[in-house]
């Protein structure tokens, strides 16, 4: 069993207030829970970790020490931004282990994570922190055995830094991420008018865009639970946020239906889409009848699904 929940579900930056009370508006953060093995993920520091730090407090601290492991998808402040809100990194006993990927080769992950916790931006030092924490550098790795009967594979997503989609299987379950991400598509020129046409690279460049659409097809192939990139409409993308690293809401559900996935959680919602907007928007996309061969929805703060 694969219990999860959603603790930010916005993309680009915290939008709090009446119009996103329903959905939420805190930034990327989901939580993973394993209890026949007493195993805890979480999966970005958007906003969102600040509320799941309240809950584990008061929830599994009485228990003992907290151990945990973070998993970041890439680096982007909206996906790490709730670190130093994290409550339990100031608890003496607890122990963390924050894994993810870094594009530039000279700032290792802690750099990257902890440099918003200097003294200019934030009134504690990162050096200053009473918890245990361990970083890992991630790459793109087929298999990855996490102990307990816990697997992960991970594969480089298409976002402007480097970013990763993670697969965590468990028993039978199988749990995937694929944001923040837009389909690959041909860098070539594709006009034979263009001057700067070549024909046999703007082929070459097509079949590229092909199979890589195609392997991050085959990552999810399956999936129980997919939470996809879903930021803009087709429409909206193709209207100038193309090569902004977002992908349409048509693709994702085009890509999930031939990888036979189970469930799609639309993820990363654009900060300027109120409940409303994405209310209307549910009665195009959305499928949720059980009887379906997919279950479609936009993920909501607060939302739990257990696999």
């Amino acid at each position: 069993m694969i219990k999860v929940k959603f603790w930010g579900v916005r993309g680009s930056i915290p939008c709090p207030g009446p119009k996103t009370m329903k959905y939420g508006g805190n930034t990327a953060c989901i939580e993973l829970r394993f209890p026949e093995v007493n195993r805890h993920i979480i999966i970005d520091a958007g906003s969102g970790i600040r509320d799941l730090a309240n809950s584990m407090l008061a929830n599994d601290l009485p228990k003992g020490p907290i151990a945990t492991e973070i998993y970041l998808s890439h680096t982007h402040w909206d996906h790490i931004m709730g670190f130093p809100f994290f409550v339990p990194v100031y608890i003496p006993g607890t122990r963390i282990k924050v894994f993810g990927p870094v594009t530039y080769e000279d700032e290792p992950l802690e750099a990257v994570v902890g440099g918003q916790m200097k003294y200019r931006y934030f009134p504690v030092n990162m050096g200053e922190l009473a918890s245990t924490i361990e970083y890992r550098r991630l790459k793109e790795e087929p298999l990855i055995d996490l102990g307990d009967g816990i697997t992960l594979s991970t594969t480089i997503i298409n976002h402007p830094i480097t970013a990763l989609g993670y697969r965590f299987s468990f028993r039978g379950a199988v749990f995937c991420t694929a944001y923040d991400t837009e389909p690959f598509r041909n860098l070539f020129v594709t006009d034979p008018d263009h001057p700067a046409y070549d024909e046999l690279m703007a082929l070459e460049g097509e079949e590229a865009a092909r199979e890589q659409n195609l392997v991050l097809e085959n990552f999810f192939t399956g999936a129980d639970l997919l939470v996809h990139d879903a930021q803009y409409t087709r429409q909206e993308y193709e209207k100038g946020k193309i090569g902004w690293g977002h992908s349409p809401i048509e693709d994702a559900i085009a890509a999930a239906k031939r990888a036979g996935v189970k469930q799609l959680a639309l993820f990363h919602h654009d900060p300027e889409r109120s409940d409303d907007q994405l209310d209307q928007m549910a009665n195009t996309y959305c499928t949720t009848e059980p009887t379906a061969p997919m279950q479609v929805f936009f993920a909501r703060e607060g939302q739990e699904i257990i696999l």
